[in-house]
C-alpha cells in the first residue's frame, strides 16, 4: 500500500494500529518496532544530523536517528514543553557514526515534547509528539 495518510495511532496489547483517512485501519505486530541503539560500522557519516523521530506521533516509544562525523561529547535529551528536561538519553564520547536510540515514554503525560541533540560543534532541535 503507498501514500496513506495516517491521522491517528493507537497501541492495544502487543499491536499498533494506524487510522488512515481513506477509513482503513492498518495493523502491525510491535514487536516489528525497531528498538535499543545501534551504530553502522565502517561508515564514516557526512554530516552531523538529527533526523525527525518516527513514529510521529507515537505511545510510547519511539526512535531517534542521528549522525555525528567526528568523535565528540554527545548529549540527546527530552524536554517537556515548559523547557523542563524529562529524559536524558545520551551523555558521553561516541565515535563518528551513524545511531538509531528508542525513547520509551511510558509514565509521561501525552503531549509536545522537544529532544535536542548537542556536540562540541553542532546543535539541533526536533519536536516529538506523544499519544495515548
Amino acid at each position: 500500500m503507498t501514500d496513506t495518510n495516517v491521522f491517528c495511532f493507537g497501541a492495544s496489547g502487543t499491536h499498533l494500529f494506524a487510522g488512515t483517512f481513506e477509513g482503513r485501519v492498518l495493523k502491525r505486530p510491535l514487536s516489528e518496532i525497531i528498538t535499543g541503539i545501534s551504530e553502522k560500522k565502517n561508515e564514516t557519516p557526512k554530516g552531523f544530523v538529527l533526523n525527525q523521530n518516527y513514529p510521529n506521533p507515537f505511545n510510547p516509544t519511539t526512535n531517534i536517528k542521528f549522525s555525528i562525523t567526528k568523535k565528540s561529547f554527545t548529549t540527546l535529551k527530552v524536554f517537556d514543553a515548559l523547557g523542563k528536561e524529562v529524559s536524558n538519553l545520551i551523555s558521553k564520547n561516541l565515535p563518528a557514526a551513524e545511531y538509531l536510540l528508542q525513547w520509551n515514554a511510558e509514565g509521561s503525560p501525552c503531549g509536545i515534547y522537544f529532544y535536542r541533540l548537542e556536540t562540541e560543534s553542532f546543535s539541533d532541535t526536533k519536536k516529538l509528539i506523544l499519544i495515548k
